[in-house]
């Protein structure tokens, strides 16, 4: 069976398109319509073959890289200093740096980043926050829904992580404790470090990903 090639079939598109251009201004349109189409067709599985790299499913590793989950800059690799002190989070998968295969393979691996005040964290949190950067799945434990909004708690004047499923509130400074809602435990904690200004992984998640099972 023969491998697709999508630049040979963006060329064989050109090619149509010139040919019926000399001929009838209607038939040009329509074509050039396909040729997008076609030229779309021959690209889109390559991208979603992404997902199925050996290694983008497994768990975060040590020395993984993190990289954006999404916007403009997706794909591209997290430094301290992109992060602004007291938020937002920024939403970002674990990179390989070997291979490059970023392990978007399974959605548990997506976490969450917010750059805090090493003062306010306590000391658990702090020895795995590397300027204050503190990292977590994104994953909520309650029925697994992603957290998605960094807002004032519900019984407090500081901003937290929430679910906006059930309204499940996570402290990003007491470990992801849970601080409001029906969430059964605390998100699970991915350790850090920052190498030459990237953010690294620096060992396994803590605690357990994902949601309560049976609950």
């Amino acid at each position: 069976m023969s491998e697709s090639n999508p630049s040979a079939s963006c060329e064989q598109c050109g090619e149509s398109e010139a040919a019926a251009s000399c001929t009838d201004p209607t038939r040009r349109a329509v074509l050039t319509a396909l040729a997008g189409c076609a030229c779309l067709a021959a690209i889109e599985p390559a991208a979603a073959d992404d997902e199925e790299q050996p290694g983008a499913s497994e768990r975060p590793q040590k020395a993984d890289v993190l990289v954006r989950a999404e916007g403009d800059k997706a794909g591209q690799v997290i430094k301290s200093d992109d992060l602004t002190l007291g938020g937002p989070p920024v939403r970002a998968w674990p990179q390989d740096p070997k291979t490059s295969v970023i392990r978007k393979g399974s959605r548990l691996n997506e976490v969450v980043l917010v750059k805090l005040d090493p003062n306010e964290l306590d000391d658990a949190t702090r020895a795995r926050a590397p300027d204050g950067i503190v990292c977590y799945s994104i994953i909520c434990s309650h029925a697994g829904c992603p957290i998605t909004a960094w807002v004032k708690q519900d019984q407090g004047d500081k901003n937290v992580l929430k679910c906006l499923c059930h309204n499940s509130e996570y402290d990003p400074r007491q470990n992801a404790q849970v601080v409001f809602g029906p969430a059964p435990r605390r998100l699970a904690a991915l350790p850090l470090t920052v190498a030459d200004g990237a953010i690294t992984v620096a060992a396994p998640f803590v605690g357990k990903v994902g949601a309560q099972q049976g609950g």
